[in-house]
Protein backbone atom coordinates (compact mmCIF):
# COMPACT_ATOMS: atom_id res chain seq x y z
CA UNK A 1 0.00 0.00 0.00
CA UNK A 2 1.22 3.51 -0.62
CA UNK A 3 1.85 6.02 1.71
CA UNK A 4 -0.38 8.49 2.65
CA UNK A 5 1.97 11.83 3.66
CA UNK A 6 0.31 14.01 6.17
CA UNK A 7 1.24 17.83 5.81
CA UNK A 8 4.68 18.44 6.14
CA UNK A 9 3.85 21.30 8.69
CA UNK A 10 1.95 18.68 11.05
CA UNK A 11 5.02 17.51 11.77
CA UNK A 12 7.07 19.91 13.58
CA UNK A 13 6.74 22.20 16.59
CA UNK A 14 8.39 24.98 14.78
CA UNK A 15 8.98 25.75 11.27
CA UNK A 16 11.42 28.14 9.71
CA UNK A 17 14.20 30.31 11.05
CA UNK A 18 11.74 30.17 14.28
CA UNK A 19 13.24 27.10 14.68
CA UNK A 20 16.43 28.54 15.85
CA UNK A 21 18.30 28.28 19.03
CA UNK A 22 17.48 31.13 21.26
CA UNK A 23 20.02 33.78 20.84
CA UNK A 24 20.40 34.11 24.59
CA UNK A 25 21.61 30.07 24.45
CA UNK A 26 23.81 30.49 21.72
CA UNK A 27 25.67 32.93 22.79
CA UNK A 28 26.12 31.63 26.31
CA UNK A 29 27.91 28.61 24.41
CA UNK A 30 29.58 30.32 21.99
CA UNK A 31 31.81 32.44 24.58
CA UNK A 32 32.81 29.40 26.31
CA UNK A 33 34.58 27.97 22.67
CA UNK A 34 38.21 28.75 21.74
CA UNK A 35 38.83 31.23 19.04
CA UNK A 36 40.70 29.78 16.03
CA UNK A 37 43.56 32.13 15.31
CA UNK A 38 44.27 31.92 11.39
CA UNK A 39 45.57 35.00 9.62
CA UNK A 40 43.07 34.04 6.15
CA UNK A 41 40.31 34.32 7.93
CA UNK A 42 38.54 37.20 7.20
CA UNK A 43 35.74 37.06 9.30
CA UNK A 44 34.62 34.74 11.77
CA UNK A 45 31.67 33.34 13.79
CA UNK A 46 32.82 36.29 16.63
CA UNK A 47 30.84 38.99 15.42
CA UNK A 48 27.91 37.25 14.17
CA UNK A 49 27.53 37.55 10.01
CA UNK A 50 25.91 35.60 8.25
CA UNK A 51 29.25 33.76 6.90
CA UNK A 52 32.74 33.04 7.28
CA UNK A 53 35.04 34.93 4.70
CA UNK A 54 38.75 33.24 4.01
CA UNK A 55 41.37 34.39 1.83
CA UNK A 56 42.47 32.05 -0.67
CA UNK A 57 44.74 35.04 -2.22
CA UNK A 58 44.90 38.64 -2.56
CA UNK A 59 42.17 38.79 -5.32
CA UNK A 60 39.90 36.28 -4.10
CA UNK A 61 38.18 34.83 -0.67
CA UNK A 62 36.03 32.15 -0.53
CA UNK A 63 32.34 32.50 1.57
CA UNK A 64 31.01 29.74 3.64
CA UNK A 65 28.10 28.96 5.20
CA UNK A 66 25.18 26.38 6.64
CA UNK A 67 21.40 27.03 6.83
CA UNK A 68 18.83 24.02 7.55
CA UNK A 69 15.61 24.25 8.96
CA UNK A 70 11.85 22.27 8.85
CA UNK A 71 8.96 22.97 6.82
CA UNK A 72 6.92 26.40 7.03
CA UNK A 73 4.86 25.20 4.19
CA UNK A 74 2.55 21.89 3.31
CA UNK A 75 4.21 21.91 -0.40
CA UNK A 76 7.46 20.39 -0.31
CA UNK A 77 8.60 22.26 -3.51
CA UNK A 78 7.93 25.29 -1.81
CA UNK A 79 9.56 23.75 1.22
CA UNK A 80 12.94 23.25 -0.68
CA UNK A 81 12.61 26.80 -2.51
CA UNK A 82 12.47 28.78 0.69
CA UNK A 83 14.88 26.97 2.51
CA UNK A 84 17.59 27.56 -0.83
CA UNK A 85 16.89 30.95 -0.98
CA UNK A 86 17.35 31.09 2.94
CA UNK A 87 20.58 29.91 2.78
CA UNK A 88 22.14 31.23 -0.19
CA UNK A 89 20.80 35.02 1.20
CA UNK A 90 24.16 34.75 3.37
CA UNK A 91 26.72 34.66 0.67
CA UNK A 92 24.78 37.61 -0.73
CA UNK A 93 24.66 39.53 2.05
CA UNK A 94 28.31 39.12 2.14
CA UNK A 95 28.56 41.07 -1.19
CA UNK A 96 29.44 37.33 -2.96
CA UNK A 97 27.49 35.15 -5.63
CA UNK A 98 27.26 31.58 -4.41
CA UNK A 99 29.18 28.96 -6.87
CA UNK A 100 28.58 25.93 -5.12
CA UNK A 101 26.17 23.91 -2.96
CA UNK A 102 25.43 20.78 -1.03
CA UNK A 103 22.25 19.53 0.37
CA UNK A 104 21.32 18.52 3.71
CA UNK A 105 18.36 16.35 4.45
CA UNK A 106 16.83 15.02 7.53
CA UNK A 107 13.54 13.14 6.21
CA UNK A 108 10.88 10.91 8.29
CA UNK A 109 10.69 7.31 7.34
CA UNK A 110 7.08 8.15 7.27
CA UNK A 111 6.28 9.88 4.13
CA UNK A 112 7.18 8.67 0.38
CA UNK A 113 10.06 9.40 -0.95
CA UNK A 114 8.43 11.30 -3.58
CA UNK A 115 8.18 14.08 -0.86
CA UNK A 116 11.97 14.27 -0.34
CA UNK A 117 12.00 14.52 -4.38
CA UNK A 118 10.03 17.51 -4.62
CA UNK A 119 11.82 18.91 -1.76
CA UNK A 120 15.02 18.97 -3.71
CA UNK A 121 14.08 19.88 -6.37
CA UNK A 122 12.71 22.92 -5.25
CA UNK A 123 15.64 23.24 -4.04
CA UNK A 124 17.96 22.95 -6.83
CA UNK A 125 15.31 25.15 -9.17
CA UNK A 126 16.83 28.56 -6.44
CA UNK A 127 20.39 27.26 -7.08
CA UNK A 128 19.96 27.13 -10.39
CA UNK A 129 18.65 30.47 -10.53
CA UNK A 130 21.47 31.91 -8.23
CA UNK A 131 23.46 30.69 -10.95
CA UNK A 132 25.38 27.63 -8.59
CA UNK A 133 25.25 23.86 -8.60
CA UNK A 134 24.70 20.83 -6.26
CA UNK A 135 27.10 18.77 -5.58
CA UNK A 136 26.28 16.57 -3.66
CA UNK A 137 25.12 16.42 0.34
CA UNK A 138 24.26 14.42 3.36
CA UNK A 139 20.76 12.60 4.22
CA UNK A 140 19.71 10.90 7.86
CA UNK A 141 16.24 9.86 8.88
CA UNK A 142 14.98 12.03 11.08
CA UNK A 143 11.27 12.13 12.68
CA UNK A 144 10.90 16.01 12.08
CA UNK A 145 12.03 17.09 8.06
CA UNK A 146 14.45 19.70 8.05
CA UNK A 147 16.11 20.28 4.36
CA UNK A 148 18.92 23.48 3.55
CA UNK A 149 22.19 23.77 2.26
CA UNK A 150 25.91 24.39 2.57
CA UNK A 151 26.85 27.10 0.04
CA UNK A 152 30.28 28.54 -0.58
CA UNK A 153 30.30 31.40 -2.43
CA UNK A 154 33.32 33.35 -3.97
CA UNK A 155 34.10 37.50 -3.83
CA UNK A 156 37.43 39.60 -4.37
CA UNK A 157 38.24 40.79 -1.01
CA UNK A 158 37.26 44.32 -2.09
CA UNK A 159 33.81 43.34 -2.44
CA UNK A 160 33.15 42.10 1.02
CA UNK A 161 29.98 43.57 3.38
CA UNK A 162 29.96 43.13 7.01
CA UNK A 163 27.35 43.45 9.53
CA UNK A 164 29.61 45.68 11.30
CA UNK A 165 30.79 48.50 9.20
CA UNK A 166 28.10 51.31 9.12
CA UNK A 167 28.92 54.89 8.93
CA UNK A 168 27.56 58.04 10.44
CA UNK A 169 25.02 59.30 7.94
CA UNK A 170 24.11 56.29 6.23
CA UNK A 171 20.41 55.46 5.60
CA UNK A 172 18.93 52.04 6.08
CA UNK A 173 17.47 49.96 3.47
CA UNK A 174 15.33 47.16 4.01
CA UNK A 175 14.38 45.01 0.96
CA UNK A 176 11.66 42.55 2.11
CA UNK A 177 8.61 43.32 4.37
CA UNK A 178 8.16 42.08 7.82
CA UNK A 179 5.77 39.58 9.61
CA UNK A 180 7.02 36.14 8.09
CA UNK A 181 7.28 34.63 11.36
CA UNK A 182 3.28 35.45 12.68
CA UNK A 183 1.90 34.52 9.26
CA UNK A 184 4.02 31.08 9.07
CA UNK A 185 2.46 30.67 12.45
CA UNK A 186 -1.13 31.38 11.38
CA UNK A 187 -0.30 28.93 8.29
CA UNK A 188 0.07 26.07 10.11
CA UNK A 189 -3.56 26.29 11.50
CA UNK A 190 -5.09 27.27 8.24
CA UNK A 191 -5.81 31.14 9.44
CA UNK A 192 -4.70 32.15 5.66
CA UNK A 193 -6.59 32.48 3.09
CA UNK A 194 -4.93 31.14 -0.59
CA UNK A 195 -4.11 34.83 -1.51
CA UNK A 196 -2.18 35.69 1.85
CA UNK A 197 -0.48 32.05 1.62
CA UNK A 198 0.98 32.58 -2.27
CA UNK A 199 2.33 35.92 -0.82
CA UNK A 200 4.50 34.61 1.52
CA UNK A 201 5.62 32.15 -0.42
CA UNK A 202 6.91 34.55 -3.14
CA UNK A 203 8.35 36.40 -0.61
CA UNK A 204 10.39 33.88 1.24
CA UNK A 205 11.16 32.02 -2.15
CA UNK A 206 12.42 35.25 -3.94
CA UNK A 207 16.40 35.42 -4.13
CA UNK A 208 18.35 38.09 -2.55
CA UNK A 209 20.28 37.86 -5.87
CA UNK A 210 18.58 40.70 -7.33
CA UNK A 211 19.09 43.31 -4.22
CA UNK A 212 22.86 41.91 -4.16
CA UNK A 213 22.70 42.67 -8.18
CA UNK A 214 21.08 46.43 -7.26
CA UNK A 215 24.15 47.36 -5.18
CA UNK A 216 26.76 47.32 -7.54
CA UNK A 217 28.82 50.20 -8.16
CA UNK A 218 27.43 52.04 -4.57
CA UNK A 219 28.94 52.78 -1.92
CA UNK A 220 27.27 50.10 0.43
CA UNK A 221 29.07 50.47 3.73
CA UNK A 222 27.36 47.32 5.64
CA UNK A 223 24.62 44.44 4.89
CA UNK A 224 23.41 41.41 6.18
CA UNK A 225 20.04 40.09 6.22
CA UNK A 226 16.55 39.85 8.60
CA UNK A 227 16.11 36.14 9.24
CA UNK A 228 15.52 34.35 13.17
CA UNK A 229 17.10 37.23 14.77
CA UNK A 230 14.62 39.99 13.74
CA UNK A 231 14.81 43.09 12.17
CA UNK A 232 15.61 44.14 16.10
CA UNK A 233 18.03 42.21 16.87
CA UNK A 234 20.06 42.34 12.73
CA UNK A 235 19.71 46.09 13.43
CA UNK A 236 21.52 45.93 16.97
CA UNK A 237 23.99 43.43 15.95
CA UNK A 238 25.07 46.04 13.01
CA UNK A 239 24.44 49.14 15.45
CA UNK A 240 26.57 47.16 18.30
CA UNK A 241 29.18 45.85 15.74
CA UNK A 242 29.97 49.08 13.75
CA UNK A 243 30.09 51.23 17.57
CA UNK A 244 27.01 53.44 16.66
CA UNK A 245 23.36 53.76 17.14
CA UNK A 246 20.64 52.72 14.61
CA UNK A 247 17.50 54.78 14.98
CA UNK A 248 14.01 52.43 13.08
CA UNK A 249 10.98 54.48 11.90
CA UNK A 250 8.49 51.90 12.13
CA UNK A 251 5.90 54.11 10.29
CA UNK A 252 8.93 53.37 7.20
CA UNK A 253 8.98 49.94 7.99
CA UNK A 254 7.16 47.68 5.49
CA UNK A 255 4.95 45.26 6.52
CA UNK A 256 3.22 42.09 4.93
CA UNK A 257 -0.88 42.48 4.96
CA UNK A 258 -2.62 40.65 7.75
CA UNK A 259 0.49 40.15 9.93
CA UNK A 260 -0.86 43.02 12.53
CA UNK A 261 -3.76 41.78 12.83
CA UNK A 262 -2.68 38.33 13.47
CA UNK A 263 -0.41 39.52 15.89
CA UNK A 264 -3.20 41.37 17.55
CA UNK A 265 -4.83 38.22 17.71
CA UNK A 266 -1.95 36.63 19.90
CA UNK A 267 -0.60 34.37 16.78
CA UNK A 268 2.91 34.68 17.91
CA UNK A 269 6.14 32.27 17.14
CA UNK A 270 8.43 31.06 20.05
CA UNK A 271 11.11 32.40 18.95
CA UNK A 272 9.39 36.02 19.07
CA UNK A 273 9.67 35.57 23.02
CA UNK A 274 13.47 34.53 22.65
CA UNK A 275 14.41 37.37 20.40
CA UNK A 276 12.89 39.57 23.31
CA UNK A 277 14.48 37.31 25.96
CA UNK A 278 18.08 38.86 24.76
CA UNK A 279 17.47 42.06 23.31
CA UNK A 280 15.05 43.21 26.17
CA UNK A 281 17.59 45.83 27.39
CA UNK A 282 19.65 46.64 24.16
CA UNK A 283 17.15 49.06 22.62
CA UNK A 284 14.64 52.10 23.39
CA UNK A 285 11.30 52.43 22.17
CA UNK A 286 11.30 56.35 21.52
CA UNK A 287 7.38 56.28 20.97
CA UNK A 288 3.91 54.81 22.16
CA UNK A 289 3.74 52.02 19.88
CA UNK A 290 1.14 49.23 20.16
CA UNK A 291 2.20 45.94 21.23
CA UNK A 292 1.25 43.88 17.81
CA UNK A 293 3.91 46.23 16.12
CA UNK A 294 6.64 45.31 18.88
CA UNK A 295 5.58 41.98 18.32
CA UNK A 296 6.77 42.34 15.02
CA UNK A 297 9.95 44.27 15.13
CA UNK A 298 10.65 41.18 17.06
CA UNK A 299 9.59 38.36 14.80
CA UNK A 300 11.89 35.50 13.88
CA UNK A 301 11.88 35.76 9.70
CA UNK A 302 12.62 32.88 7.34
CA UNK A 303 14.02 33.77 3.96
CA UNK A 304 13.90 37.93 4.86
CA UNK A 305 15.24 40.49 3.22
CA UNK A 306 18.75 42.30 2.77
CA UNK A 307 19.25 45.25 5.54
CA UNK A 308 21.50 47.51 4.11
CA UNK A 309 23.68 51.11 5.16
CA UNK A 310 24.61 53.40 2.62
CA UNK A 311 24.47 56.86 1.39
CA UNK A 312 21.35 58.45 1.10
CA UNK A 313 21.92 59.14 -2.70
CA UNK A 314 22.79 55.64 -3.12
CA UNK A 315 19.87 54.67 -1.46
CA UNK A 316 17.77 56.06 -3.82
CA UNK A 317 19.46 54.93 -6.52
CA UNK A 318 19.17 51.58 -4.95
CA UNK A 319 15.54 51.29 -4.83
CA UNK A 320 15.02 52.89 -8.13
CA UNK A 321 17.01 49.77 -9.52
CA UNK A 322 15.00 47.41 -7.06
CA UNK A 323 11.26 49.18 -8.50
CA UNK A 324 11.10 46.33 -10.79
CA UNK A 325 11.47 43.26 -8.34
CA UNK A 326 9.97 44.18 -5.24
CA UNK A 327 7.41 46.96 -3.86
CA UNK A 328 8.38 46.99 -0.83
CA UNK A 329 12.11 48.15 -0.65
CA UNK A 330 12.59 50.84 1.26
CA UNK A 331 14.88 53.57 3.93
CA UNK A 332 13.76 52.19 7.46
CA UNK A 333 15.96 53.90 9.73
CA UNK A 334 19.54 55.86 9.74
CA UNK A 335 22.94 55.27 11.22
CA UNK A 336 24.00 57.77 14.06
CA UNK A 337 26.84 58.40 16.26
CA UNK A 338 26.68 55.87 19.22
CA UNK A 339 23.81 57.28 21.66
CA UNK A 340 22.07 56.00 24.94
CA UNK A 341 21.63 52.48 23.59
CA UNK A 342 22.49 51.01 19.94
CA UNK A 343 19.32 50.83 19.12
CA UNK A 344 16.31 53.50 18.76
CA UNK A 345 13.24 52.39 17.69
CA UNK A 346 10.51 55.50 16.74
Amino acid sequence: MAKKNVPLTQLVKTSGCAAKLGPSVLHSVLQQLPKFEDPNLVVGFDTSDDACVYKINDSLVTIQTVDFFPPMVDDPYYFGQIAAANALSDVYAMGGNPSLAMNLMCFPSCLDIKVMESILEGGYSKVKEAGAIVAGGHTITDPTPKYGLCVTGFAHPSEILTNSSAHTGDVLVLTKPIGLGVMNTAAKVDMLNDGQLKNIIDIMATLNKYAKEAMAGLKVHSCTDVTGFSLTGHSYEMASGSGKTIELFTDQIPVIDGALDLAAMGIIPEGMYNNLDYLADKFIYKNTLPQNLKDLLLDPQTSGGLLISLPEKDAKEFLKRMEEYTPYAGIIGQVTEKKEKPLLIY
